[in-house]
């Protein structure tokens, strides 16, 4: 029988270059179809490096006059948190929950990067002298929670969690936290990332860990592959709502998955270089606090960037953490088909899950060509597999060694 303390997903939403919703994401995820392109906008600045873009995104549409206030990915946040909550039948929240009792906990791992590099644009590059009232509010880190907790009146505990790439799956984790504490009765969490700019390409250029401006487009992102040329920078956001078990099941609402664990480890090595000892510690903390085993584990959204070293760590380290069950596995890196959206990533690798628990199917890691001898597990090459998803793993890793790992159980599982 199911606890009635489980931590449950009633309600999300995502926005990201694979579609403007979760019903697209997920059919083009599925697929195995690409939304990594080159921008025109950014071809224009001289960068001709393949992207995940979202096109199409009309804030007009969406947004009244209080839109000078938002940064972009602010505003995919509170898209995704509106959608997210009207899936969950929570609007208003107060029909169900106390407000004091809501908290919005969201992850960034480049938090409002374009309204930071318009104001510097503007003060050294145009020599202005005073920059608009709100470069502030727009460009503050915590910008996209206090907004969607204004937006819809959560008035709990409200923060964004930075740790880089493992923002969201952080903020994730923490809301699993809170709600377990029994410090909160329901929690928007989540992530967003608009990191599409000059700055931060040519920065990430810098590294030389970006799939280059050569590639073909649509299939520059191969993780695990030999011929893996490296990572492509996304923009995108998802949020989704959690809550307990009984809460849920009271007021009739669908239980999509069970968030059942979360896994927190620090390398305390290289700030720039993963490892293994530190991303296996957390996925066994997260197996452990899931009541897991390896062998109930079918599924592995891997963090799988396409860069020489990560893929290569991550192998090893999911057979650190899984033993013989490795083998059995099925992985994939679906950034290969919506890039790597940075602090959002977890969230959006969140959204492939339920994705792949609703049609029983293991995502593809698309765009696969050779095998690589160091990544010789089974990463679901180029087509989705249908198989028993009862349980996944969601891997997230970041610069500085964090590593984030959510464990997520299909409910009519138990």
């Amino acid at each position: 029988m199911p606890r009635s303390d489980a931590v449950v997903i009633t309600g999300y939403e995502t926005l990201n270059c694979l579609g403007q919703d979760r019903a697209s994401f997920a059919r083009r995820l599925l697929a195995g179809e690409s939304g990594i392109a080159r921008s025109p906008r950014l071809e224009a600045e001289g960068l001709a490096f393949p992207v995940g873009e979202i096109t199409g995104f009309a804030p007009a549409e969406h947004f009244g006059k209080e839109i000078e206030l938002l940064d972009r990915g602010v505003q995919l946040a509170m898209v995704c948190a509106g959608r997210a909550l009207a899936m969950a039948g929570l609007e208003p929240i107060g029909r169900f929950y106390d407000a004091v009792r809501v908290g919005v906990i969201t992850g960034s791992g480049m938090p409002g990067i374009e309204s930071q590099e318009r104001a510097l644009r503007q003060l050294y590059g145009e020599k202005a002298s005073r920059l608009h009232p709100f470069s502030i509010p727009r460009a503050m880190a915590n910008a996209a929670s206090s907004q969607i907790s204004m937006g819809w009146g959560a008035r709990g505990a409200c923060f964004t969690v930075s740790s880089a790439c493992a923002s969201s799956a952080h903020a994730l984790g923490e809301a699993w936290r809170y709600l377990r504490a029994g410090d909160l009765d329901l929690v928007l969490a989540g992530g967003t990332d608009a990191p599409l700019s000059r700055g931060v390409l040519k920065a990430w250029e810098g590294m030389r860990v970006l799939a280059p401006a050569g590639e073909n487009p649509a299939a520059a992102c191969r993780p695990f592959s030999a011929d893996r040329a490296g990572m492509v920078i996304a923009e995108g956001a998802a949020m989704f709502v959690l809550e307990r078990a009984a809460a849920a099941q009271a007021r009739g609402a669908t239980i999509l998955a069970e968030l059942a664990g979360y896994g927190a480890s620090a390398d305390a090595g290289h700030i720039t270089q993963p490892s293994a000892q530190g991303a296996a510690q957390a996925m066994r903390q997260a197996l452990q606090r899931a009541g897991l085993k390896p062998e109930e584990v079918d599924y592995i959204n891997a963090h799988g960037t396409a860069t020489r070293l990560n893929d290569a760590t991550e192998i090893a380290a999911i057979r650190q953490a899984l033993g013989p069950a490795a083998e059995k596995v099925s992985i994939s890196s679906t950034k290969s088909m919506h890039g790597h959206a940075m602090g959002a990533s977890g969230a959006i690798e969140l959204a492939a899950v339920l994705a792949a628990l609703a049609a029983q199917q293991a995502p593809p890691t698309a765009h696969y060509t050779t095998p690589d001898p160091e990544c010789d597990l089974d990463v679901t090459p180029n087509r989705a597999r249908p198989r028993e998803l009862r349980a996944a793993l969601s891997n997230s890793f970041a610069f500085g060694g964090l590593n984030a790992v959510l464990a997520i159980r299909q409910w009519a599982a138990h």
